[in-house]
């Protein structure tokens, strides 16, 4: 009897075991990798294409998170205007969806690119849906609001149209909340100053 009860003792360790590895071995898998630079980063596009961010090396990088049902959507019209009028200067605009805050981005990646090209003319790249806070949070918007990328511009994304500067090396050199629009002298001042960098490191 006792040594049924040690085999049994000793079969439940076994498996106990054996599942726990099991368990590590699938949480590595799914688990992201670390990443130094969000030029690692994949992502998917709102047409449902992979994109990897590095593709936007050497681009001075805003990234703003965007709703269709917010009092801050007309700023889509602000961004389109910024990125018209930089991007031949190596400027580039990346909308990230997200229905975070409010509920304020119900639709489909289908719904909220008509919208953007119908109501706005958006024509700076725009991207699938995502959480950029939470549990949920995507990968992108974990590195953005660490304290090891942003520095002193770190933190979770207040609301939709929150706006992450990036230079042209990558660093995140400046945040601006959505009360600050894309068109104030704050925002287009750091943009110049982003992009005169851009272009002095660029003629070495």
């Amino acid at each position: 009897m006792r040594n049924k009860i040690g085999f049994l003792t000793l079969a439940a360790v076994v498996l106990a075991v054996s599942a726990g590895i099991l368990a590590t071995s699938g949480s590595s898998v799914s688990k992201e990798r670390n990443v130094s630079s969000f030029y690692e980063i994949d992502v998917m596009d709102i047409d449902g294409n992979n994109v990897n961010l590095g593709k936007y090396k050497d681009h001075v990088v805003m990234f703003v998170n965007t709703a269709s049902q917010c009092g801050y959507t007309p700023q889509y019209k602000g961004l389109q205007k910024i990125y018209d009028k930089y991007k031949d200067r190596g400027f580039v605009i990346l909308g990230f969806p997200a229905n975070n805050f409010g509920g304020q981005e119900p639709g489909s990646n289908k719904e909220i690119k008509e919208f953007c090209t119908l109501r706005y003319k958006v024509t700076f790249p725009m991207f699938a849906k995502i959480s950029v806070k939470g549990e949920d949070q995507h990968q992108l918007y974990k590195y953005l609001t660490s304290k090891d990328a942003s520095g002193e511009f770190a933190g979770d994304v207040t609301w939709n149209f929150n706006k992450f500067l990036a230079s042209h090396d990558g660093g995140i050199i400046n945040r601006f909340s959505s009360k600050e629009t894309p068109e104030s002298k704050e925002v287009t001042d750091a943009i110049e100053a982003a992009l005169t960098a851009r272009e002095e490191a660029m003629a070495k």
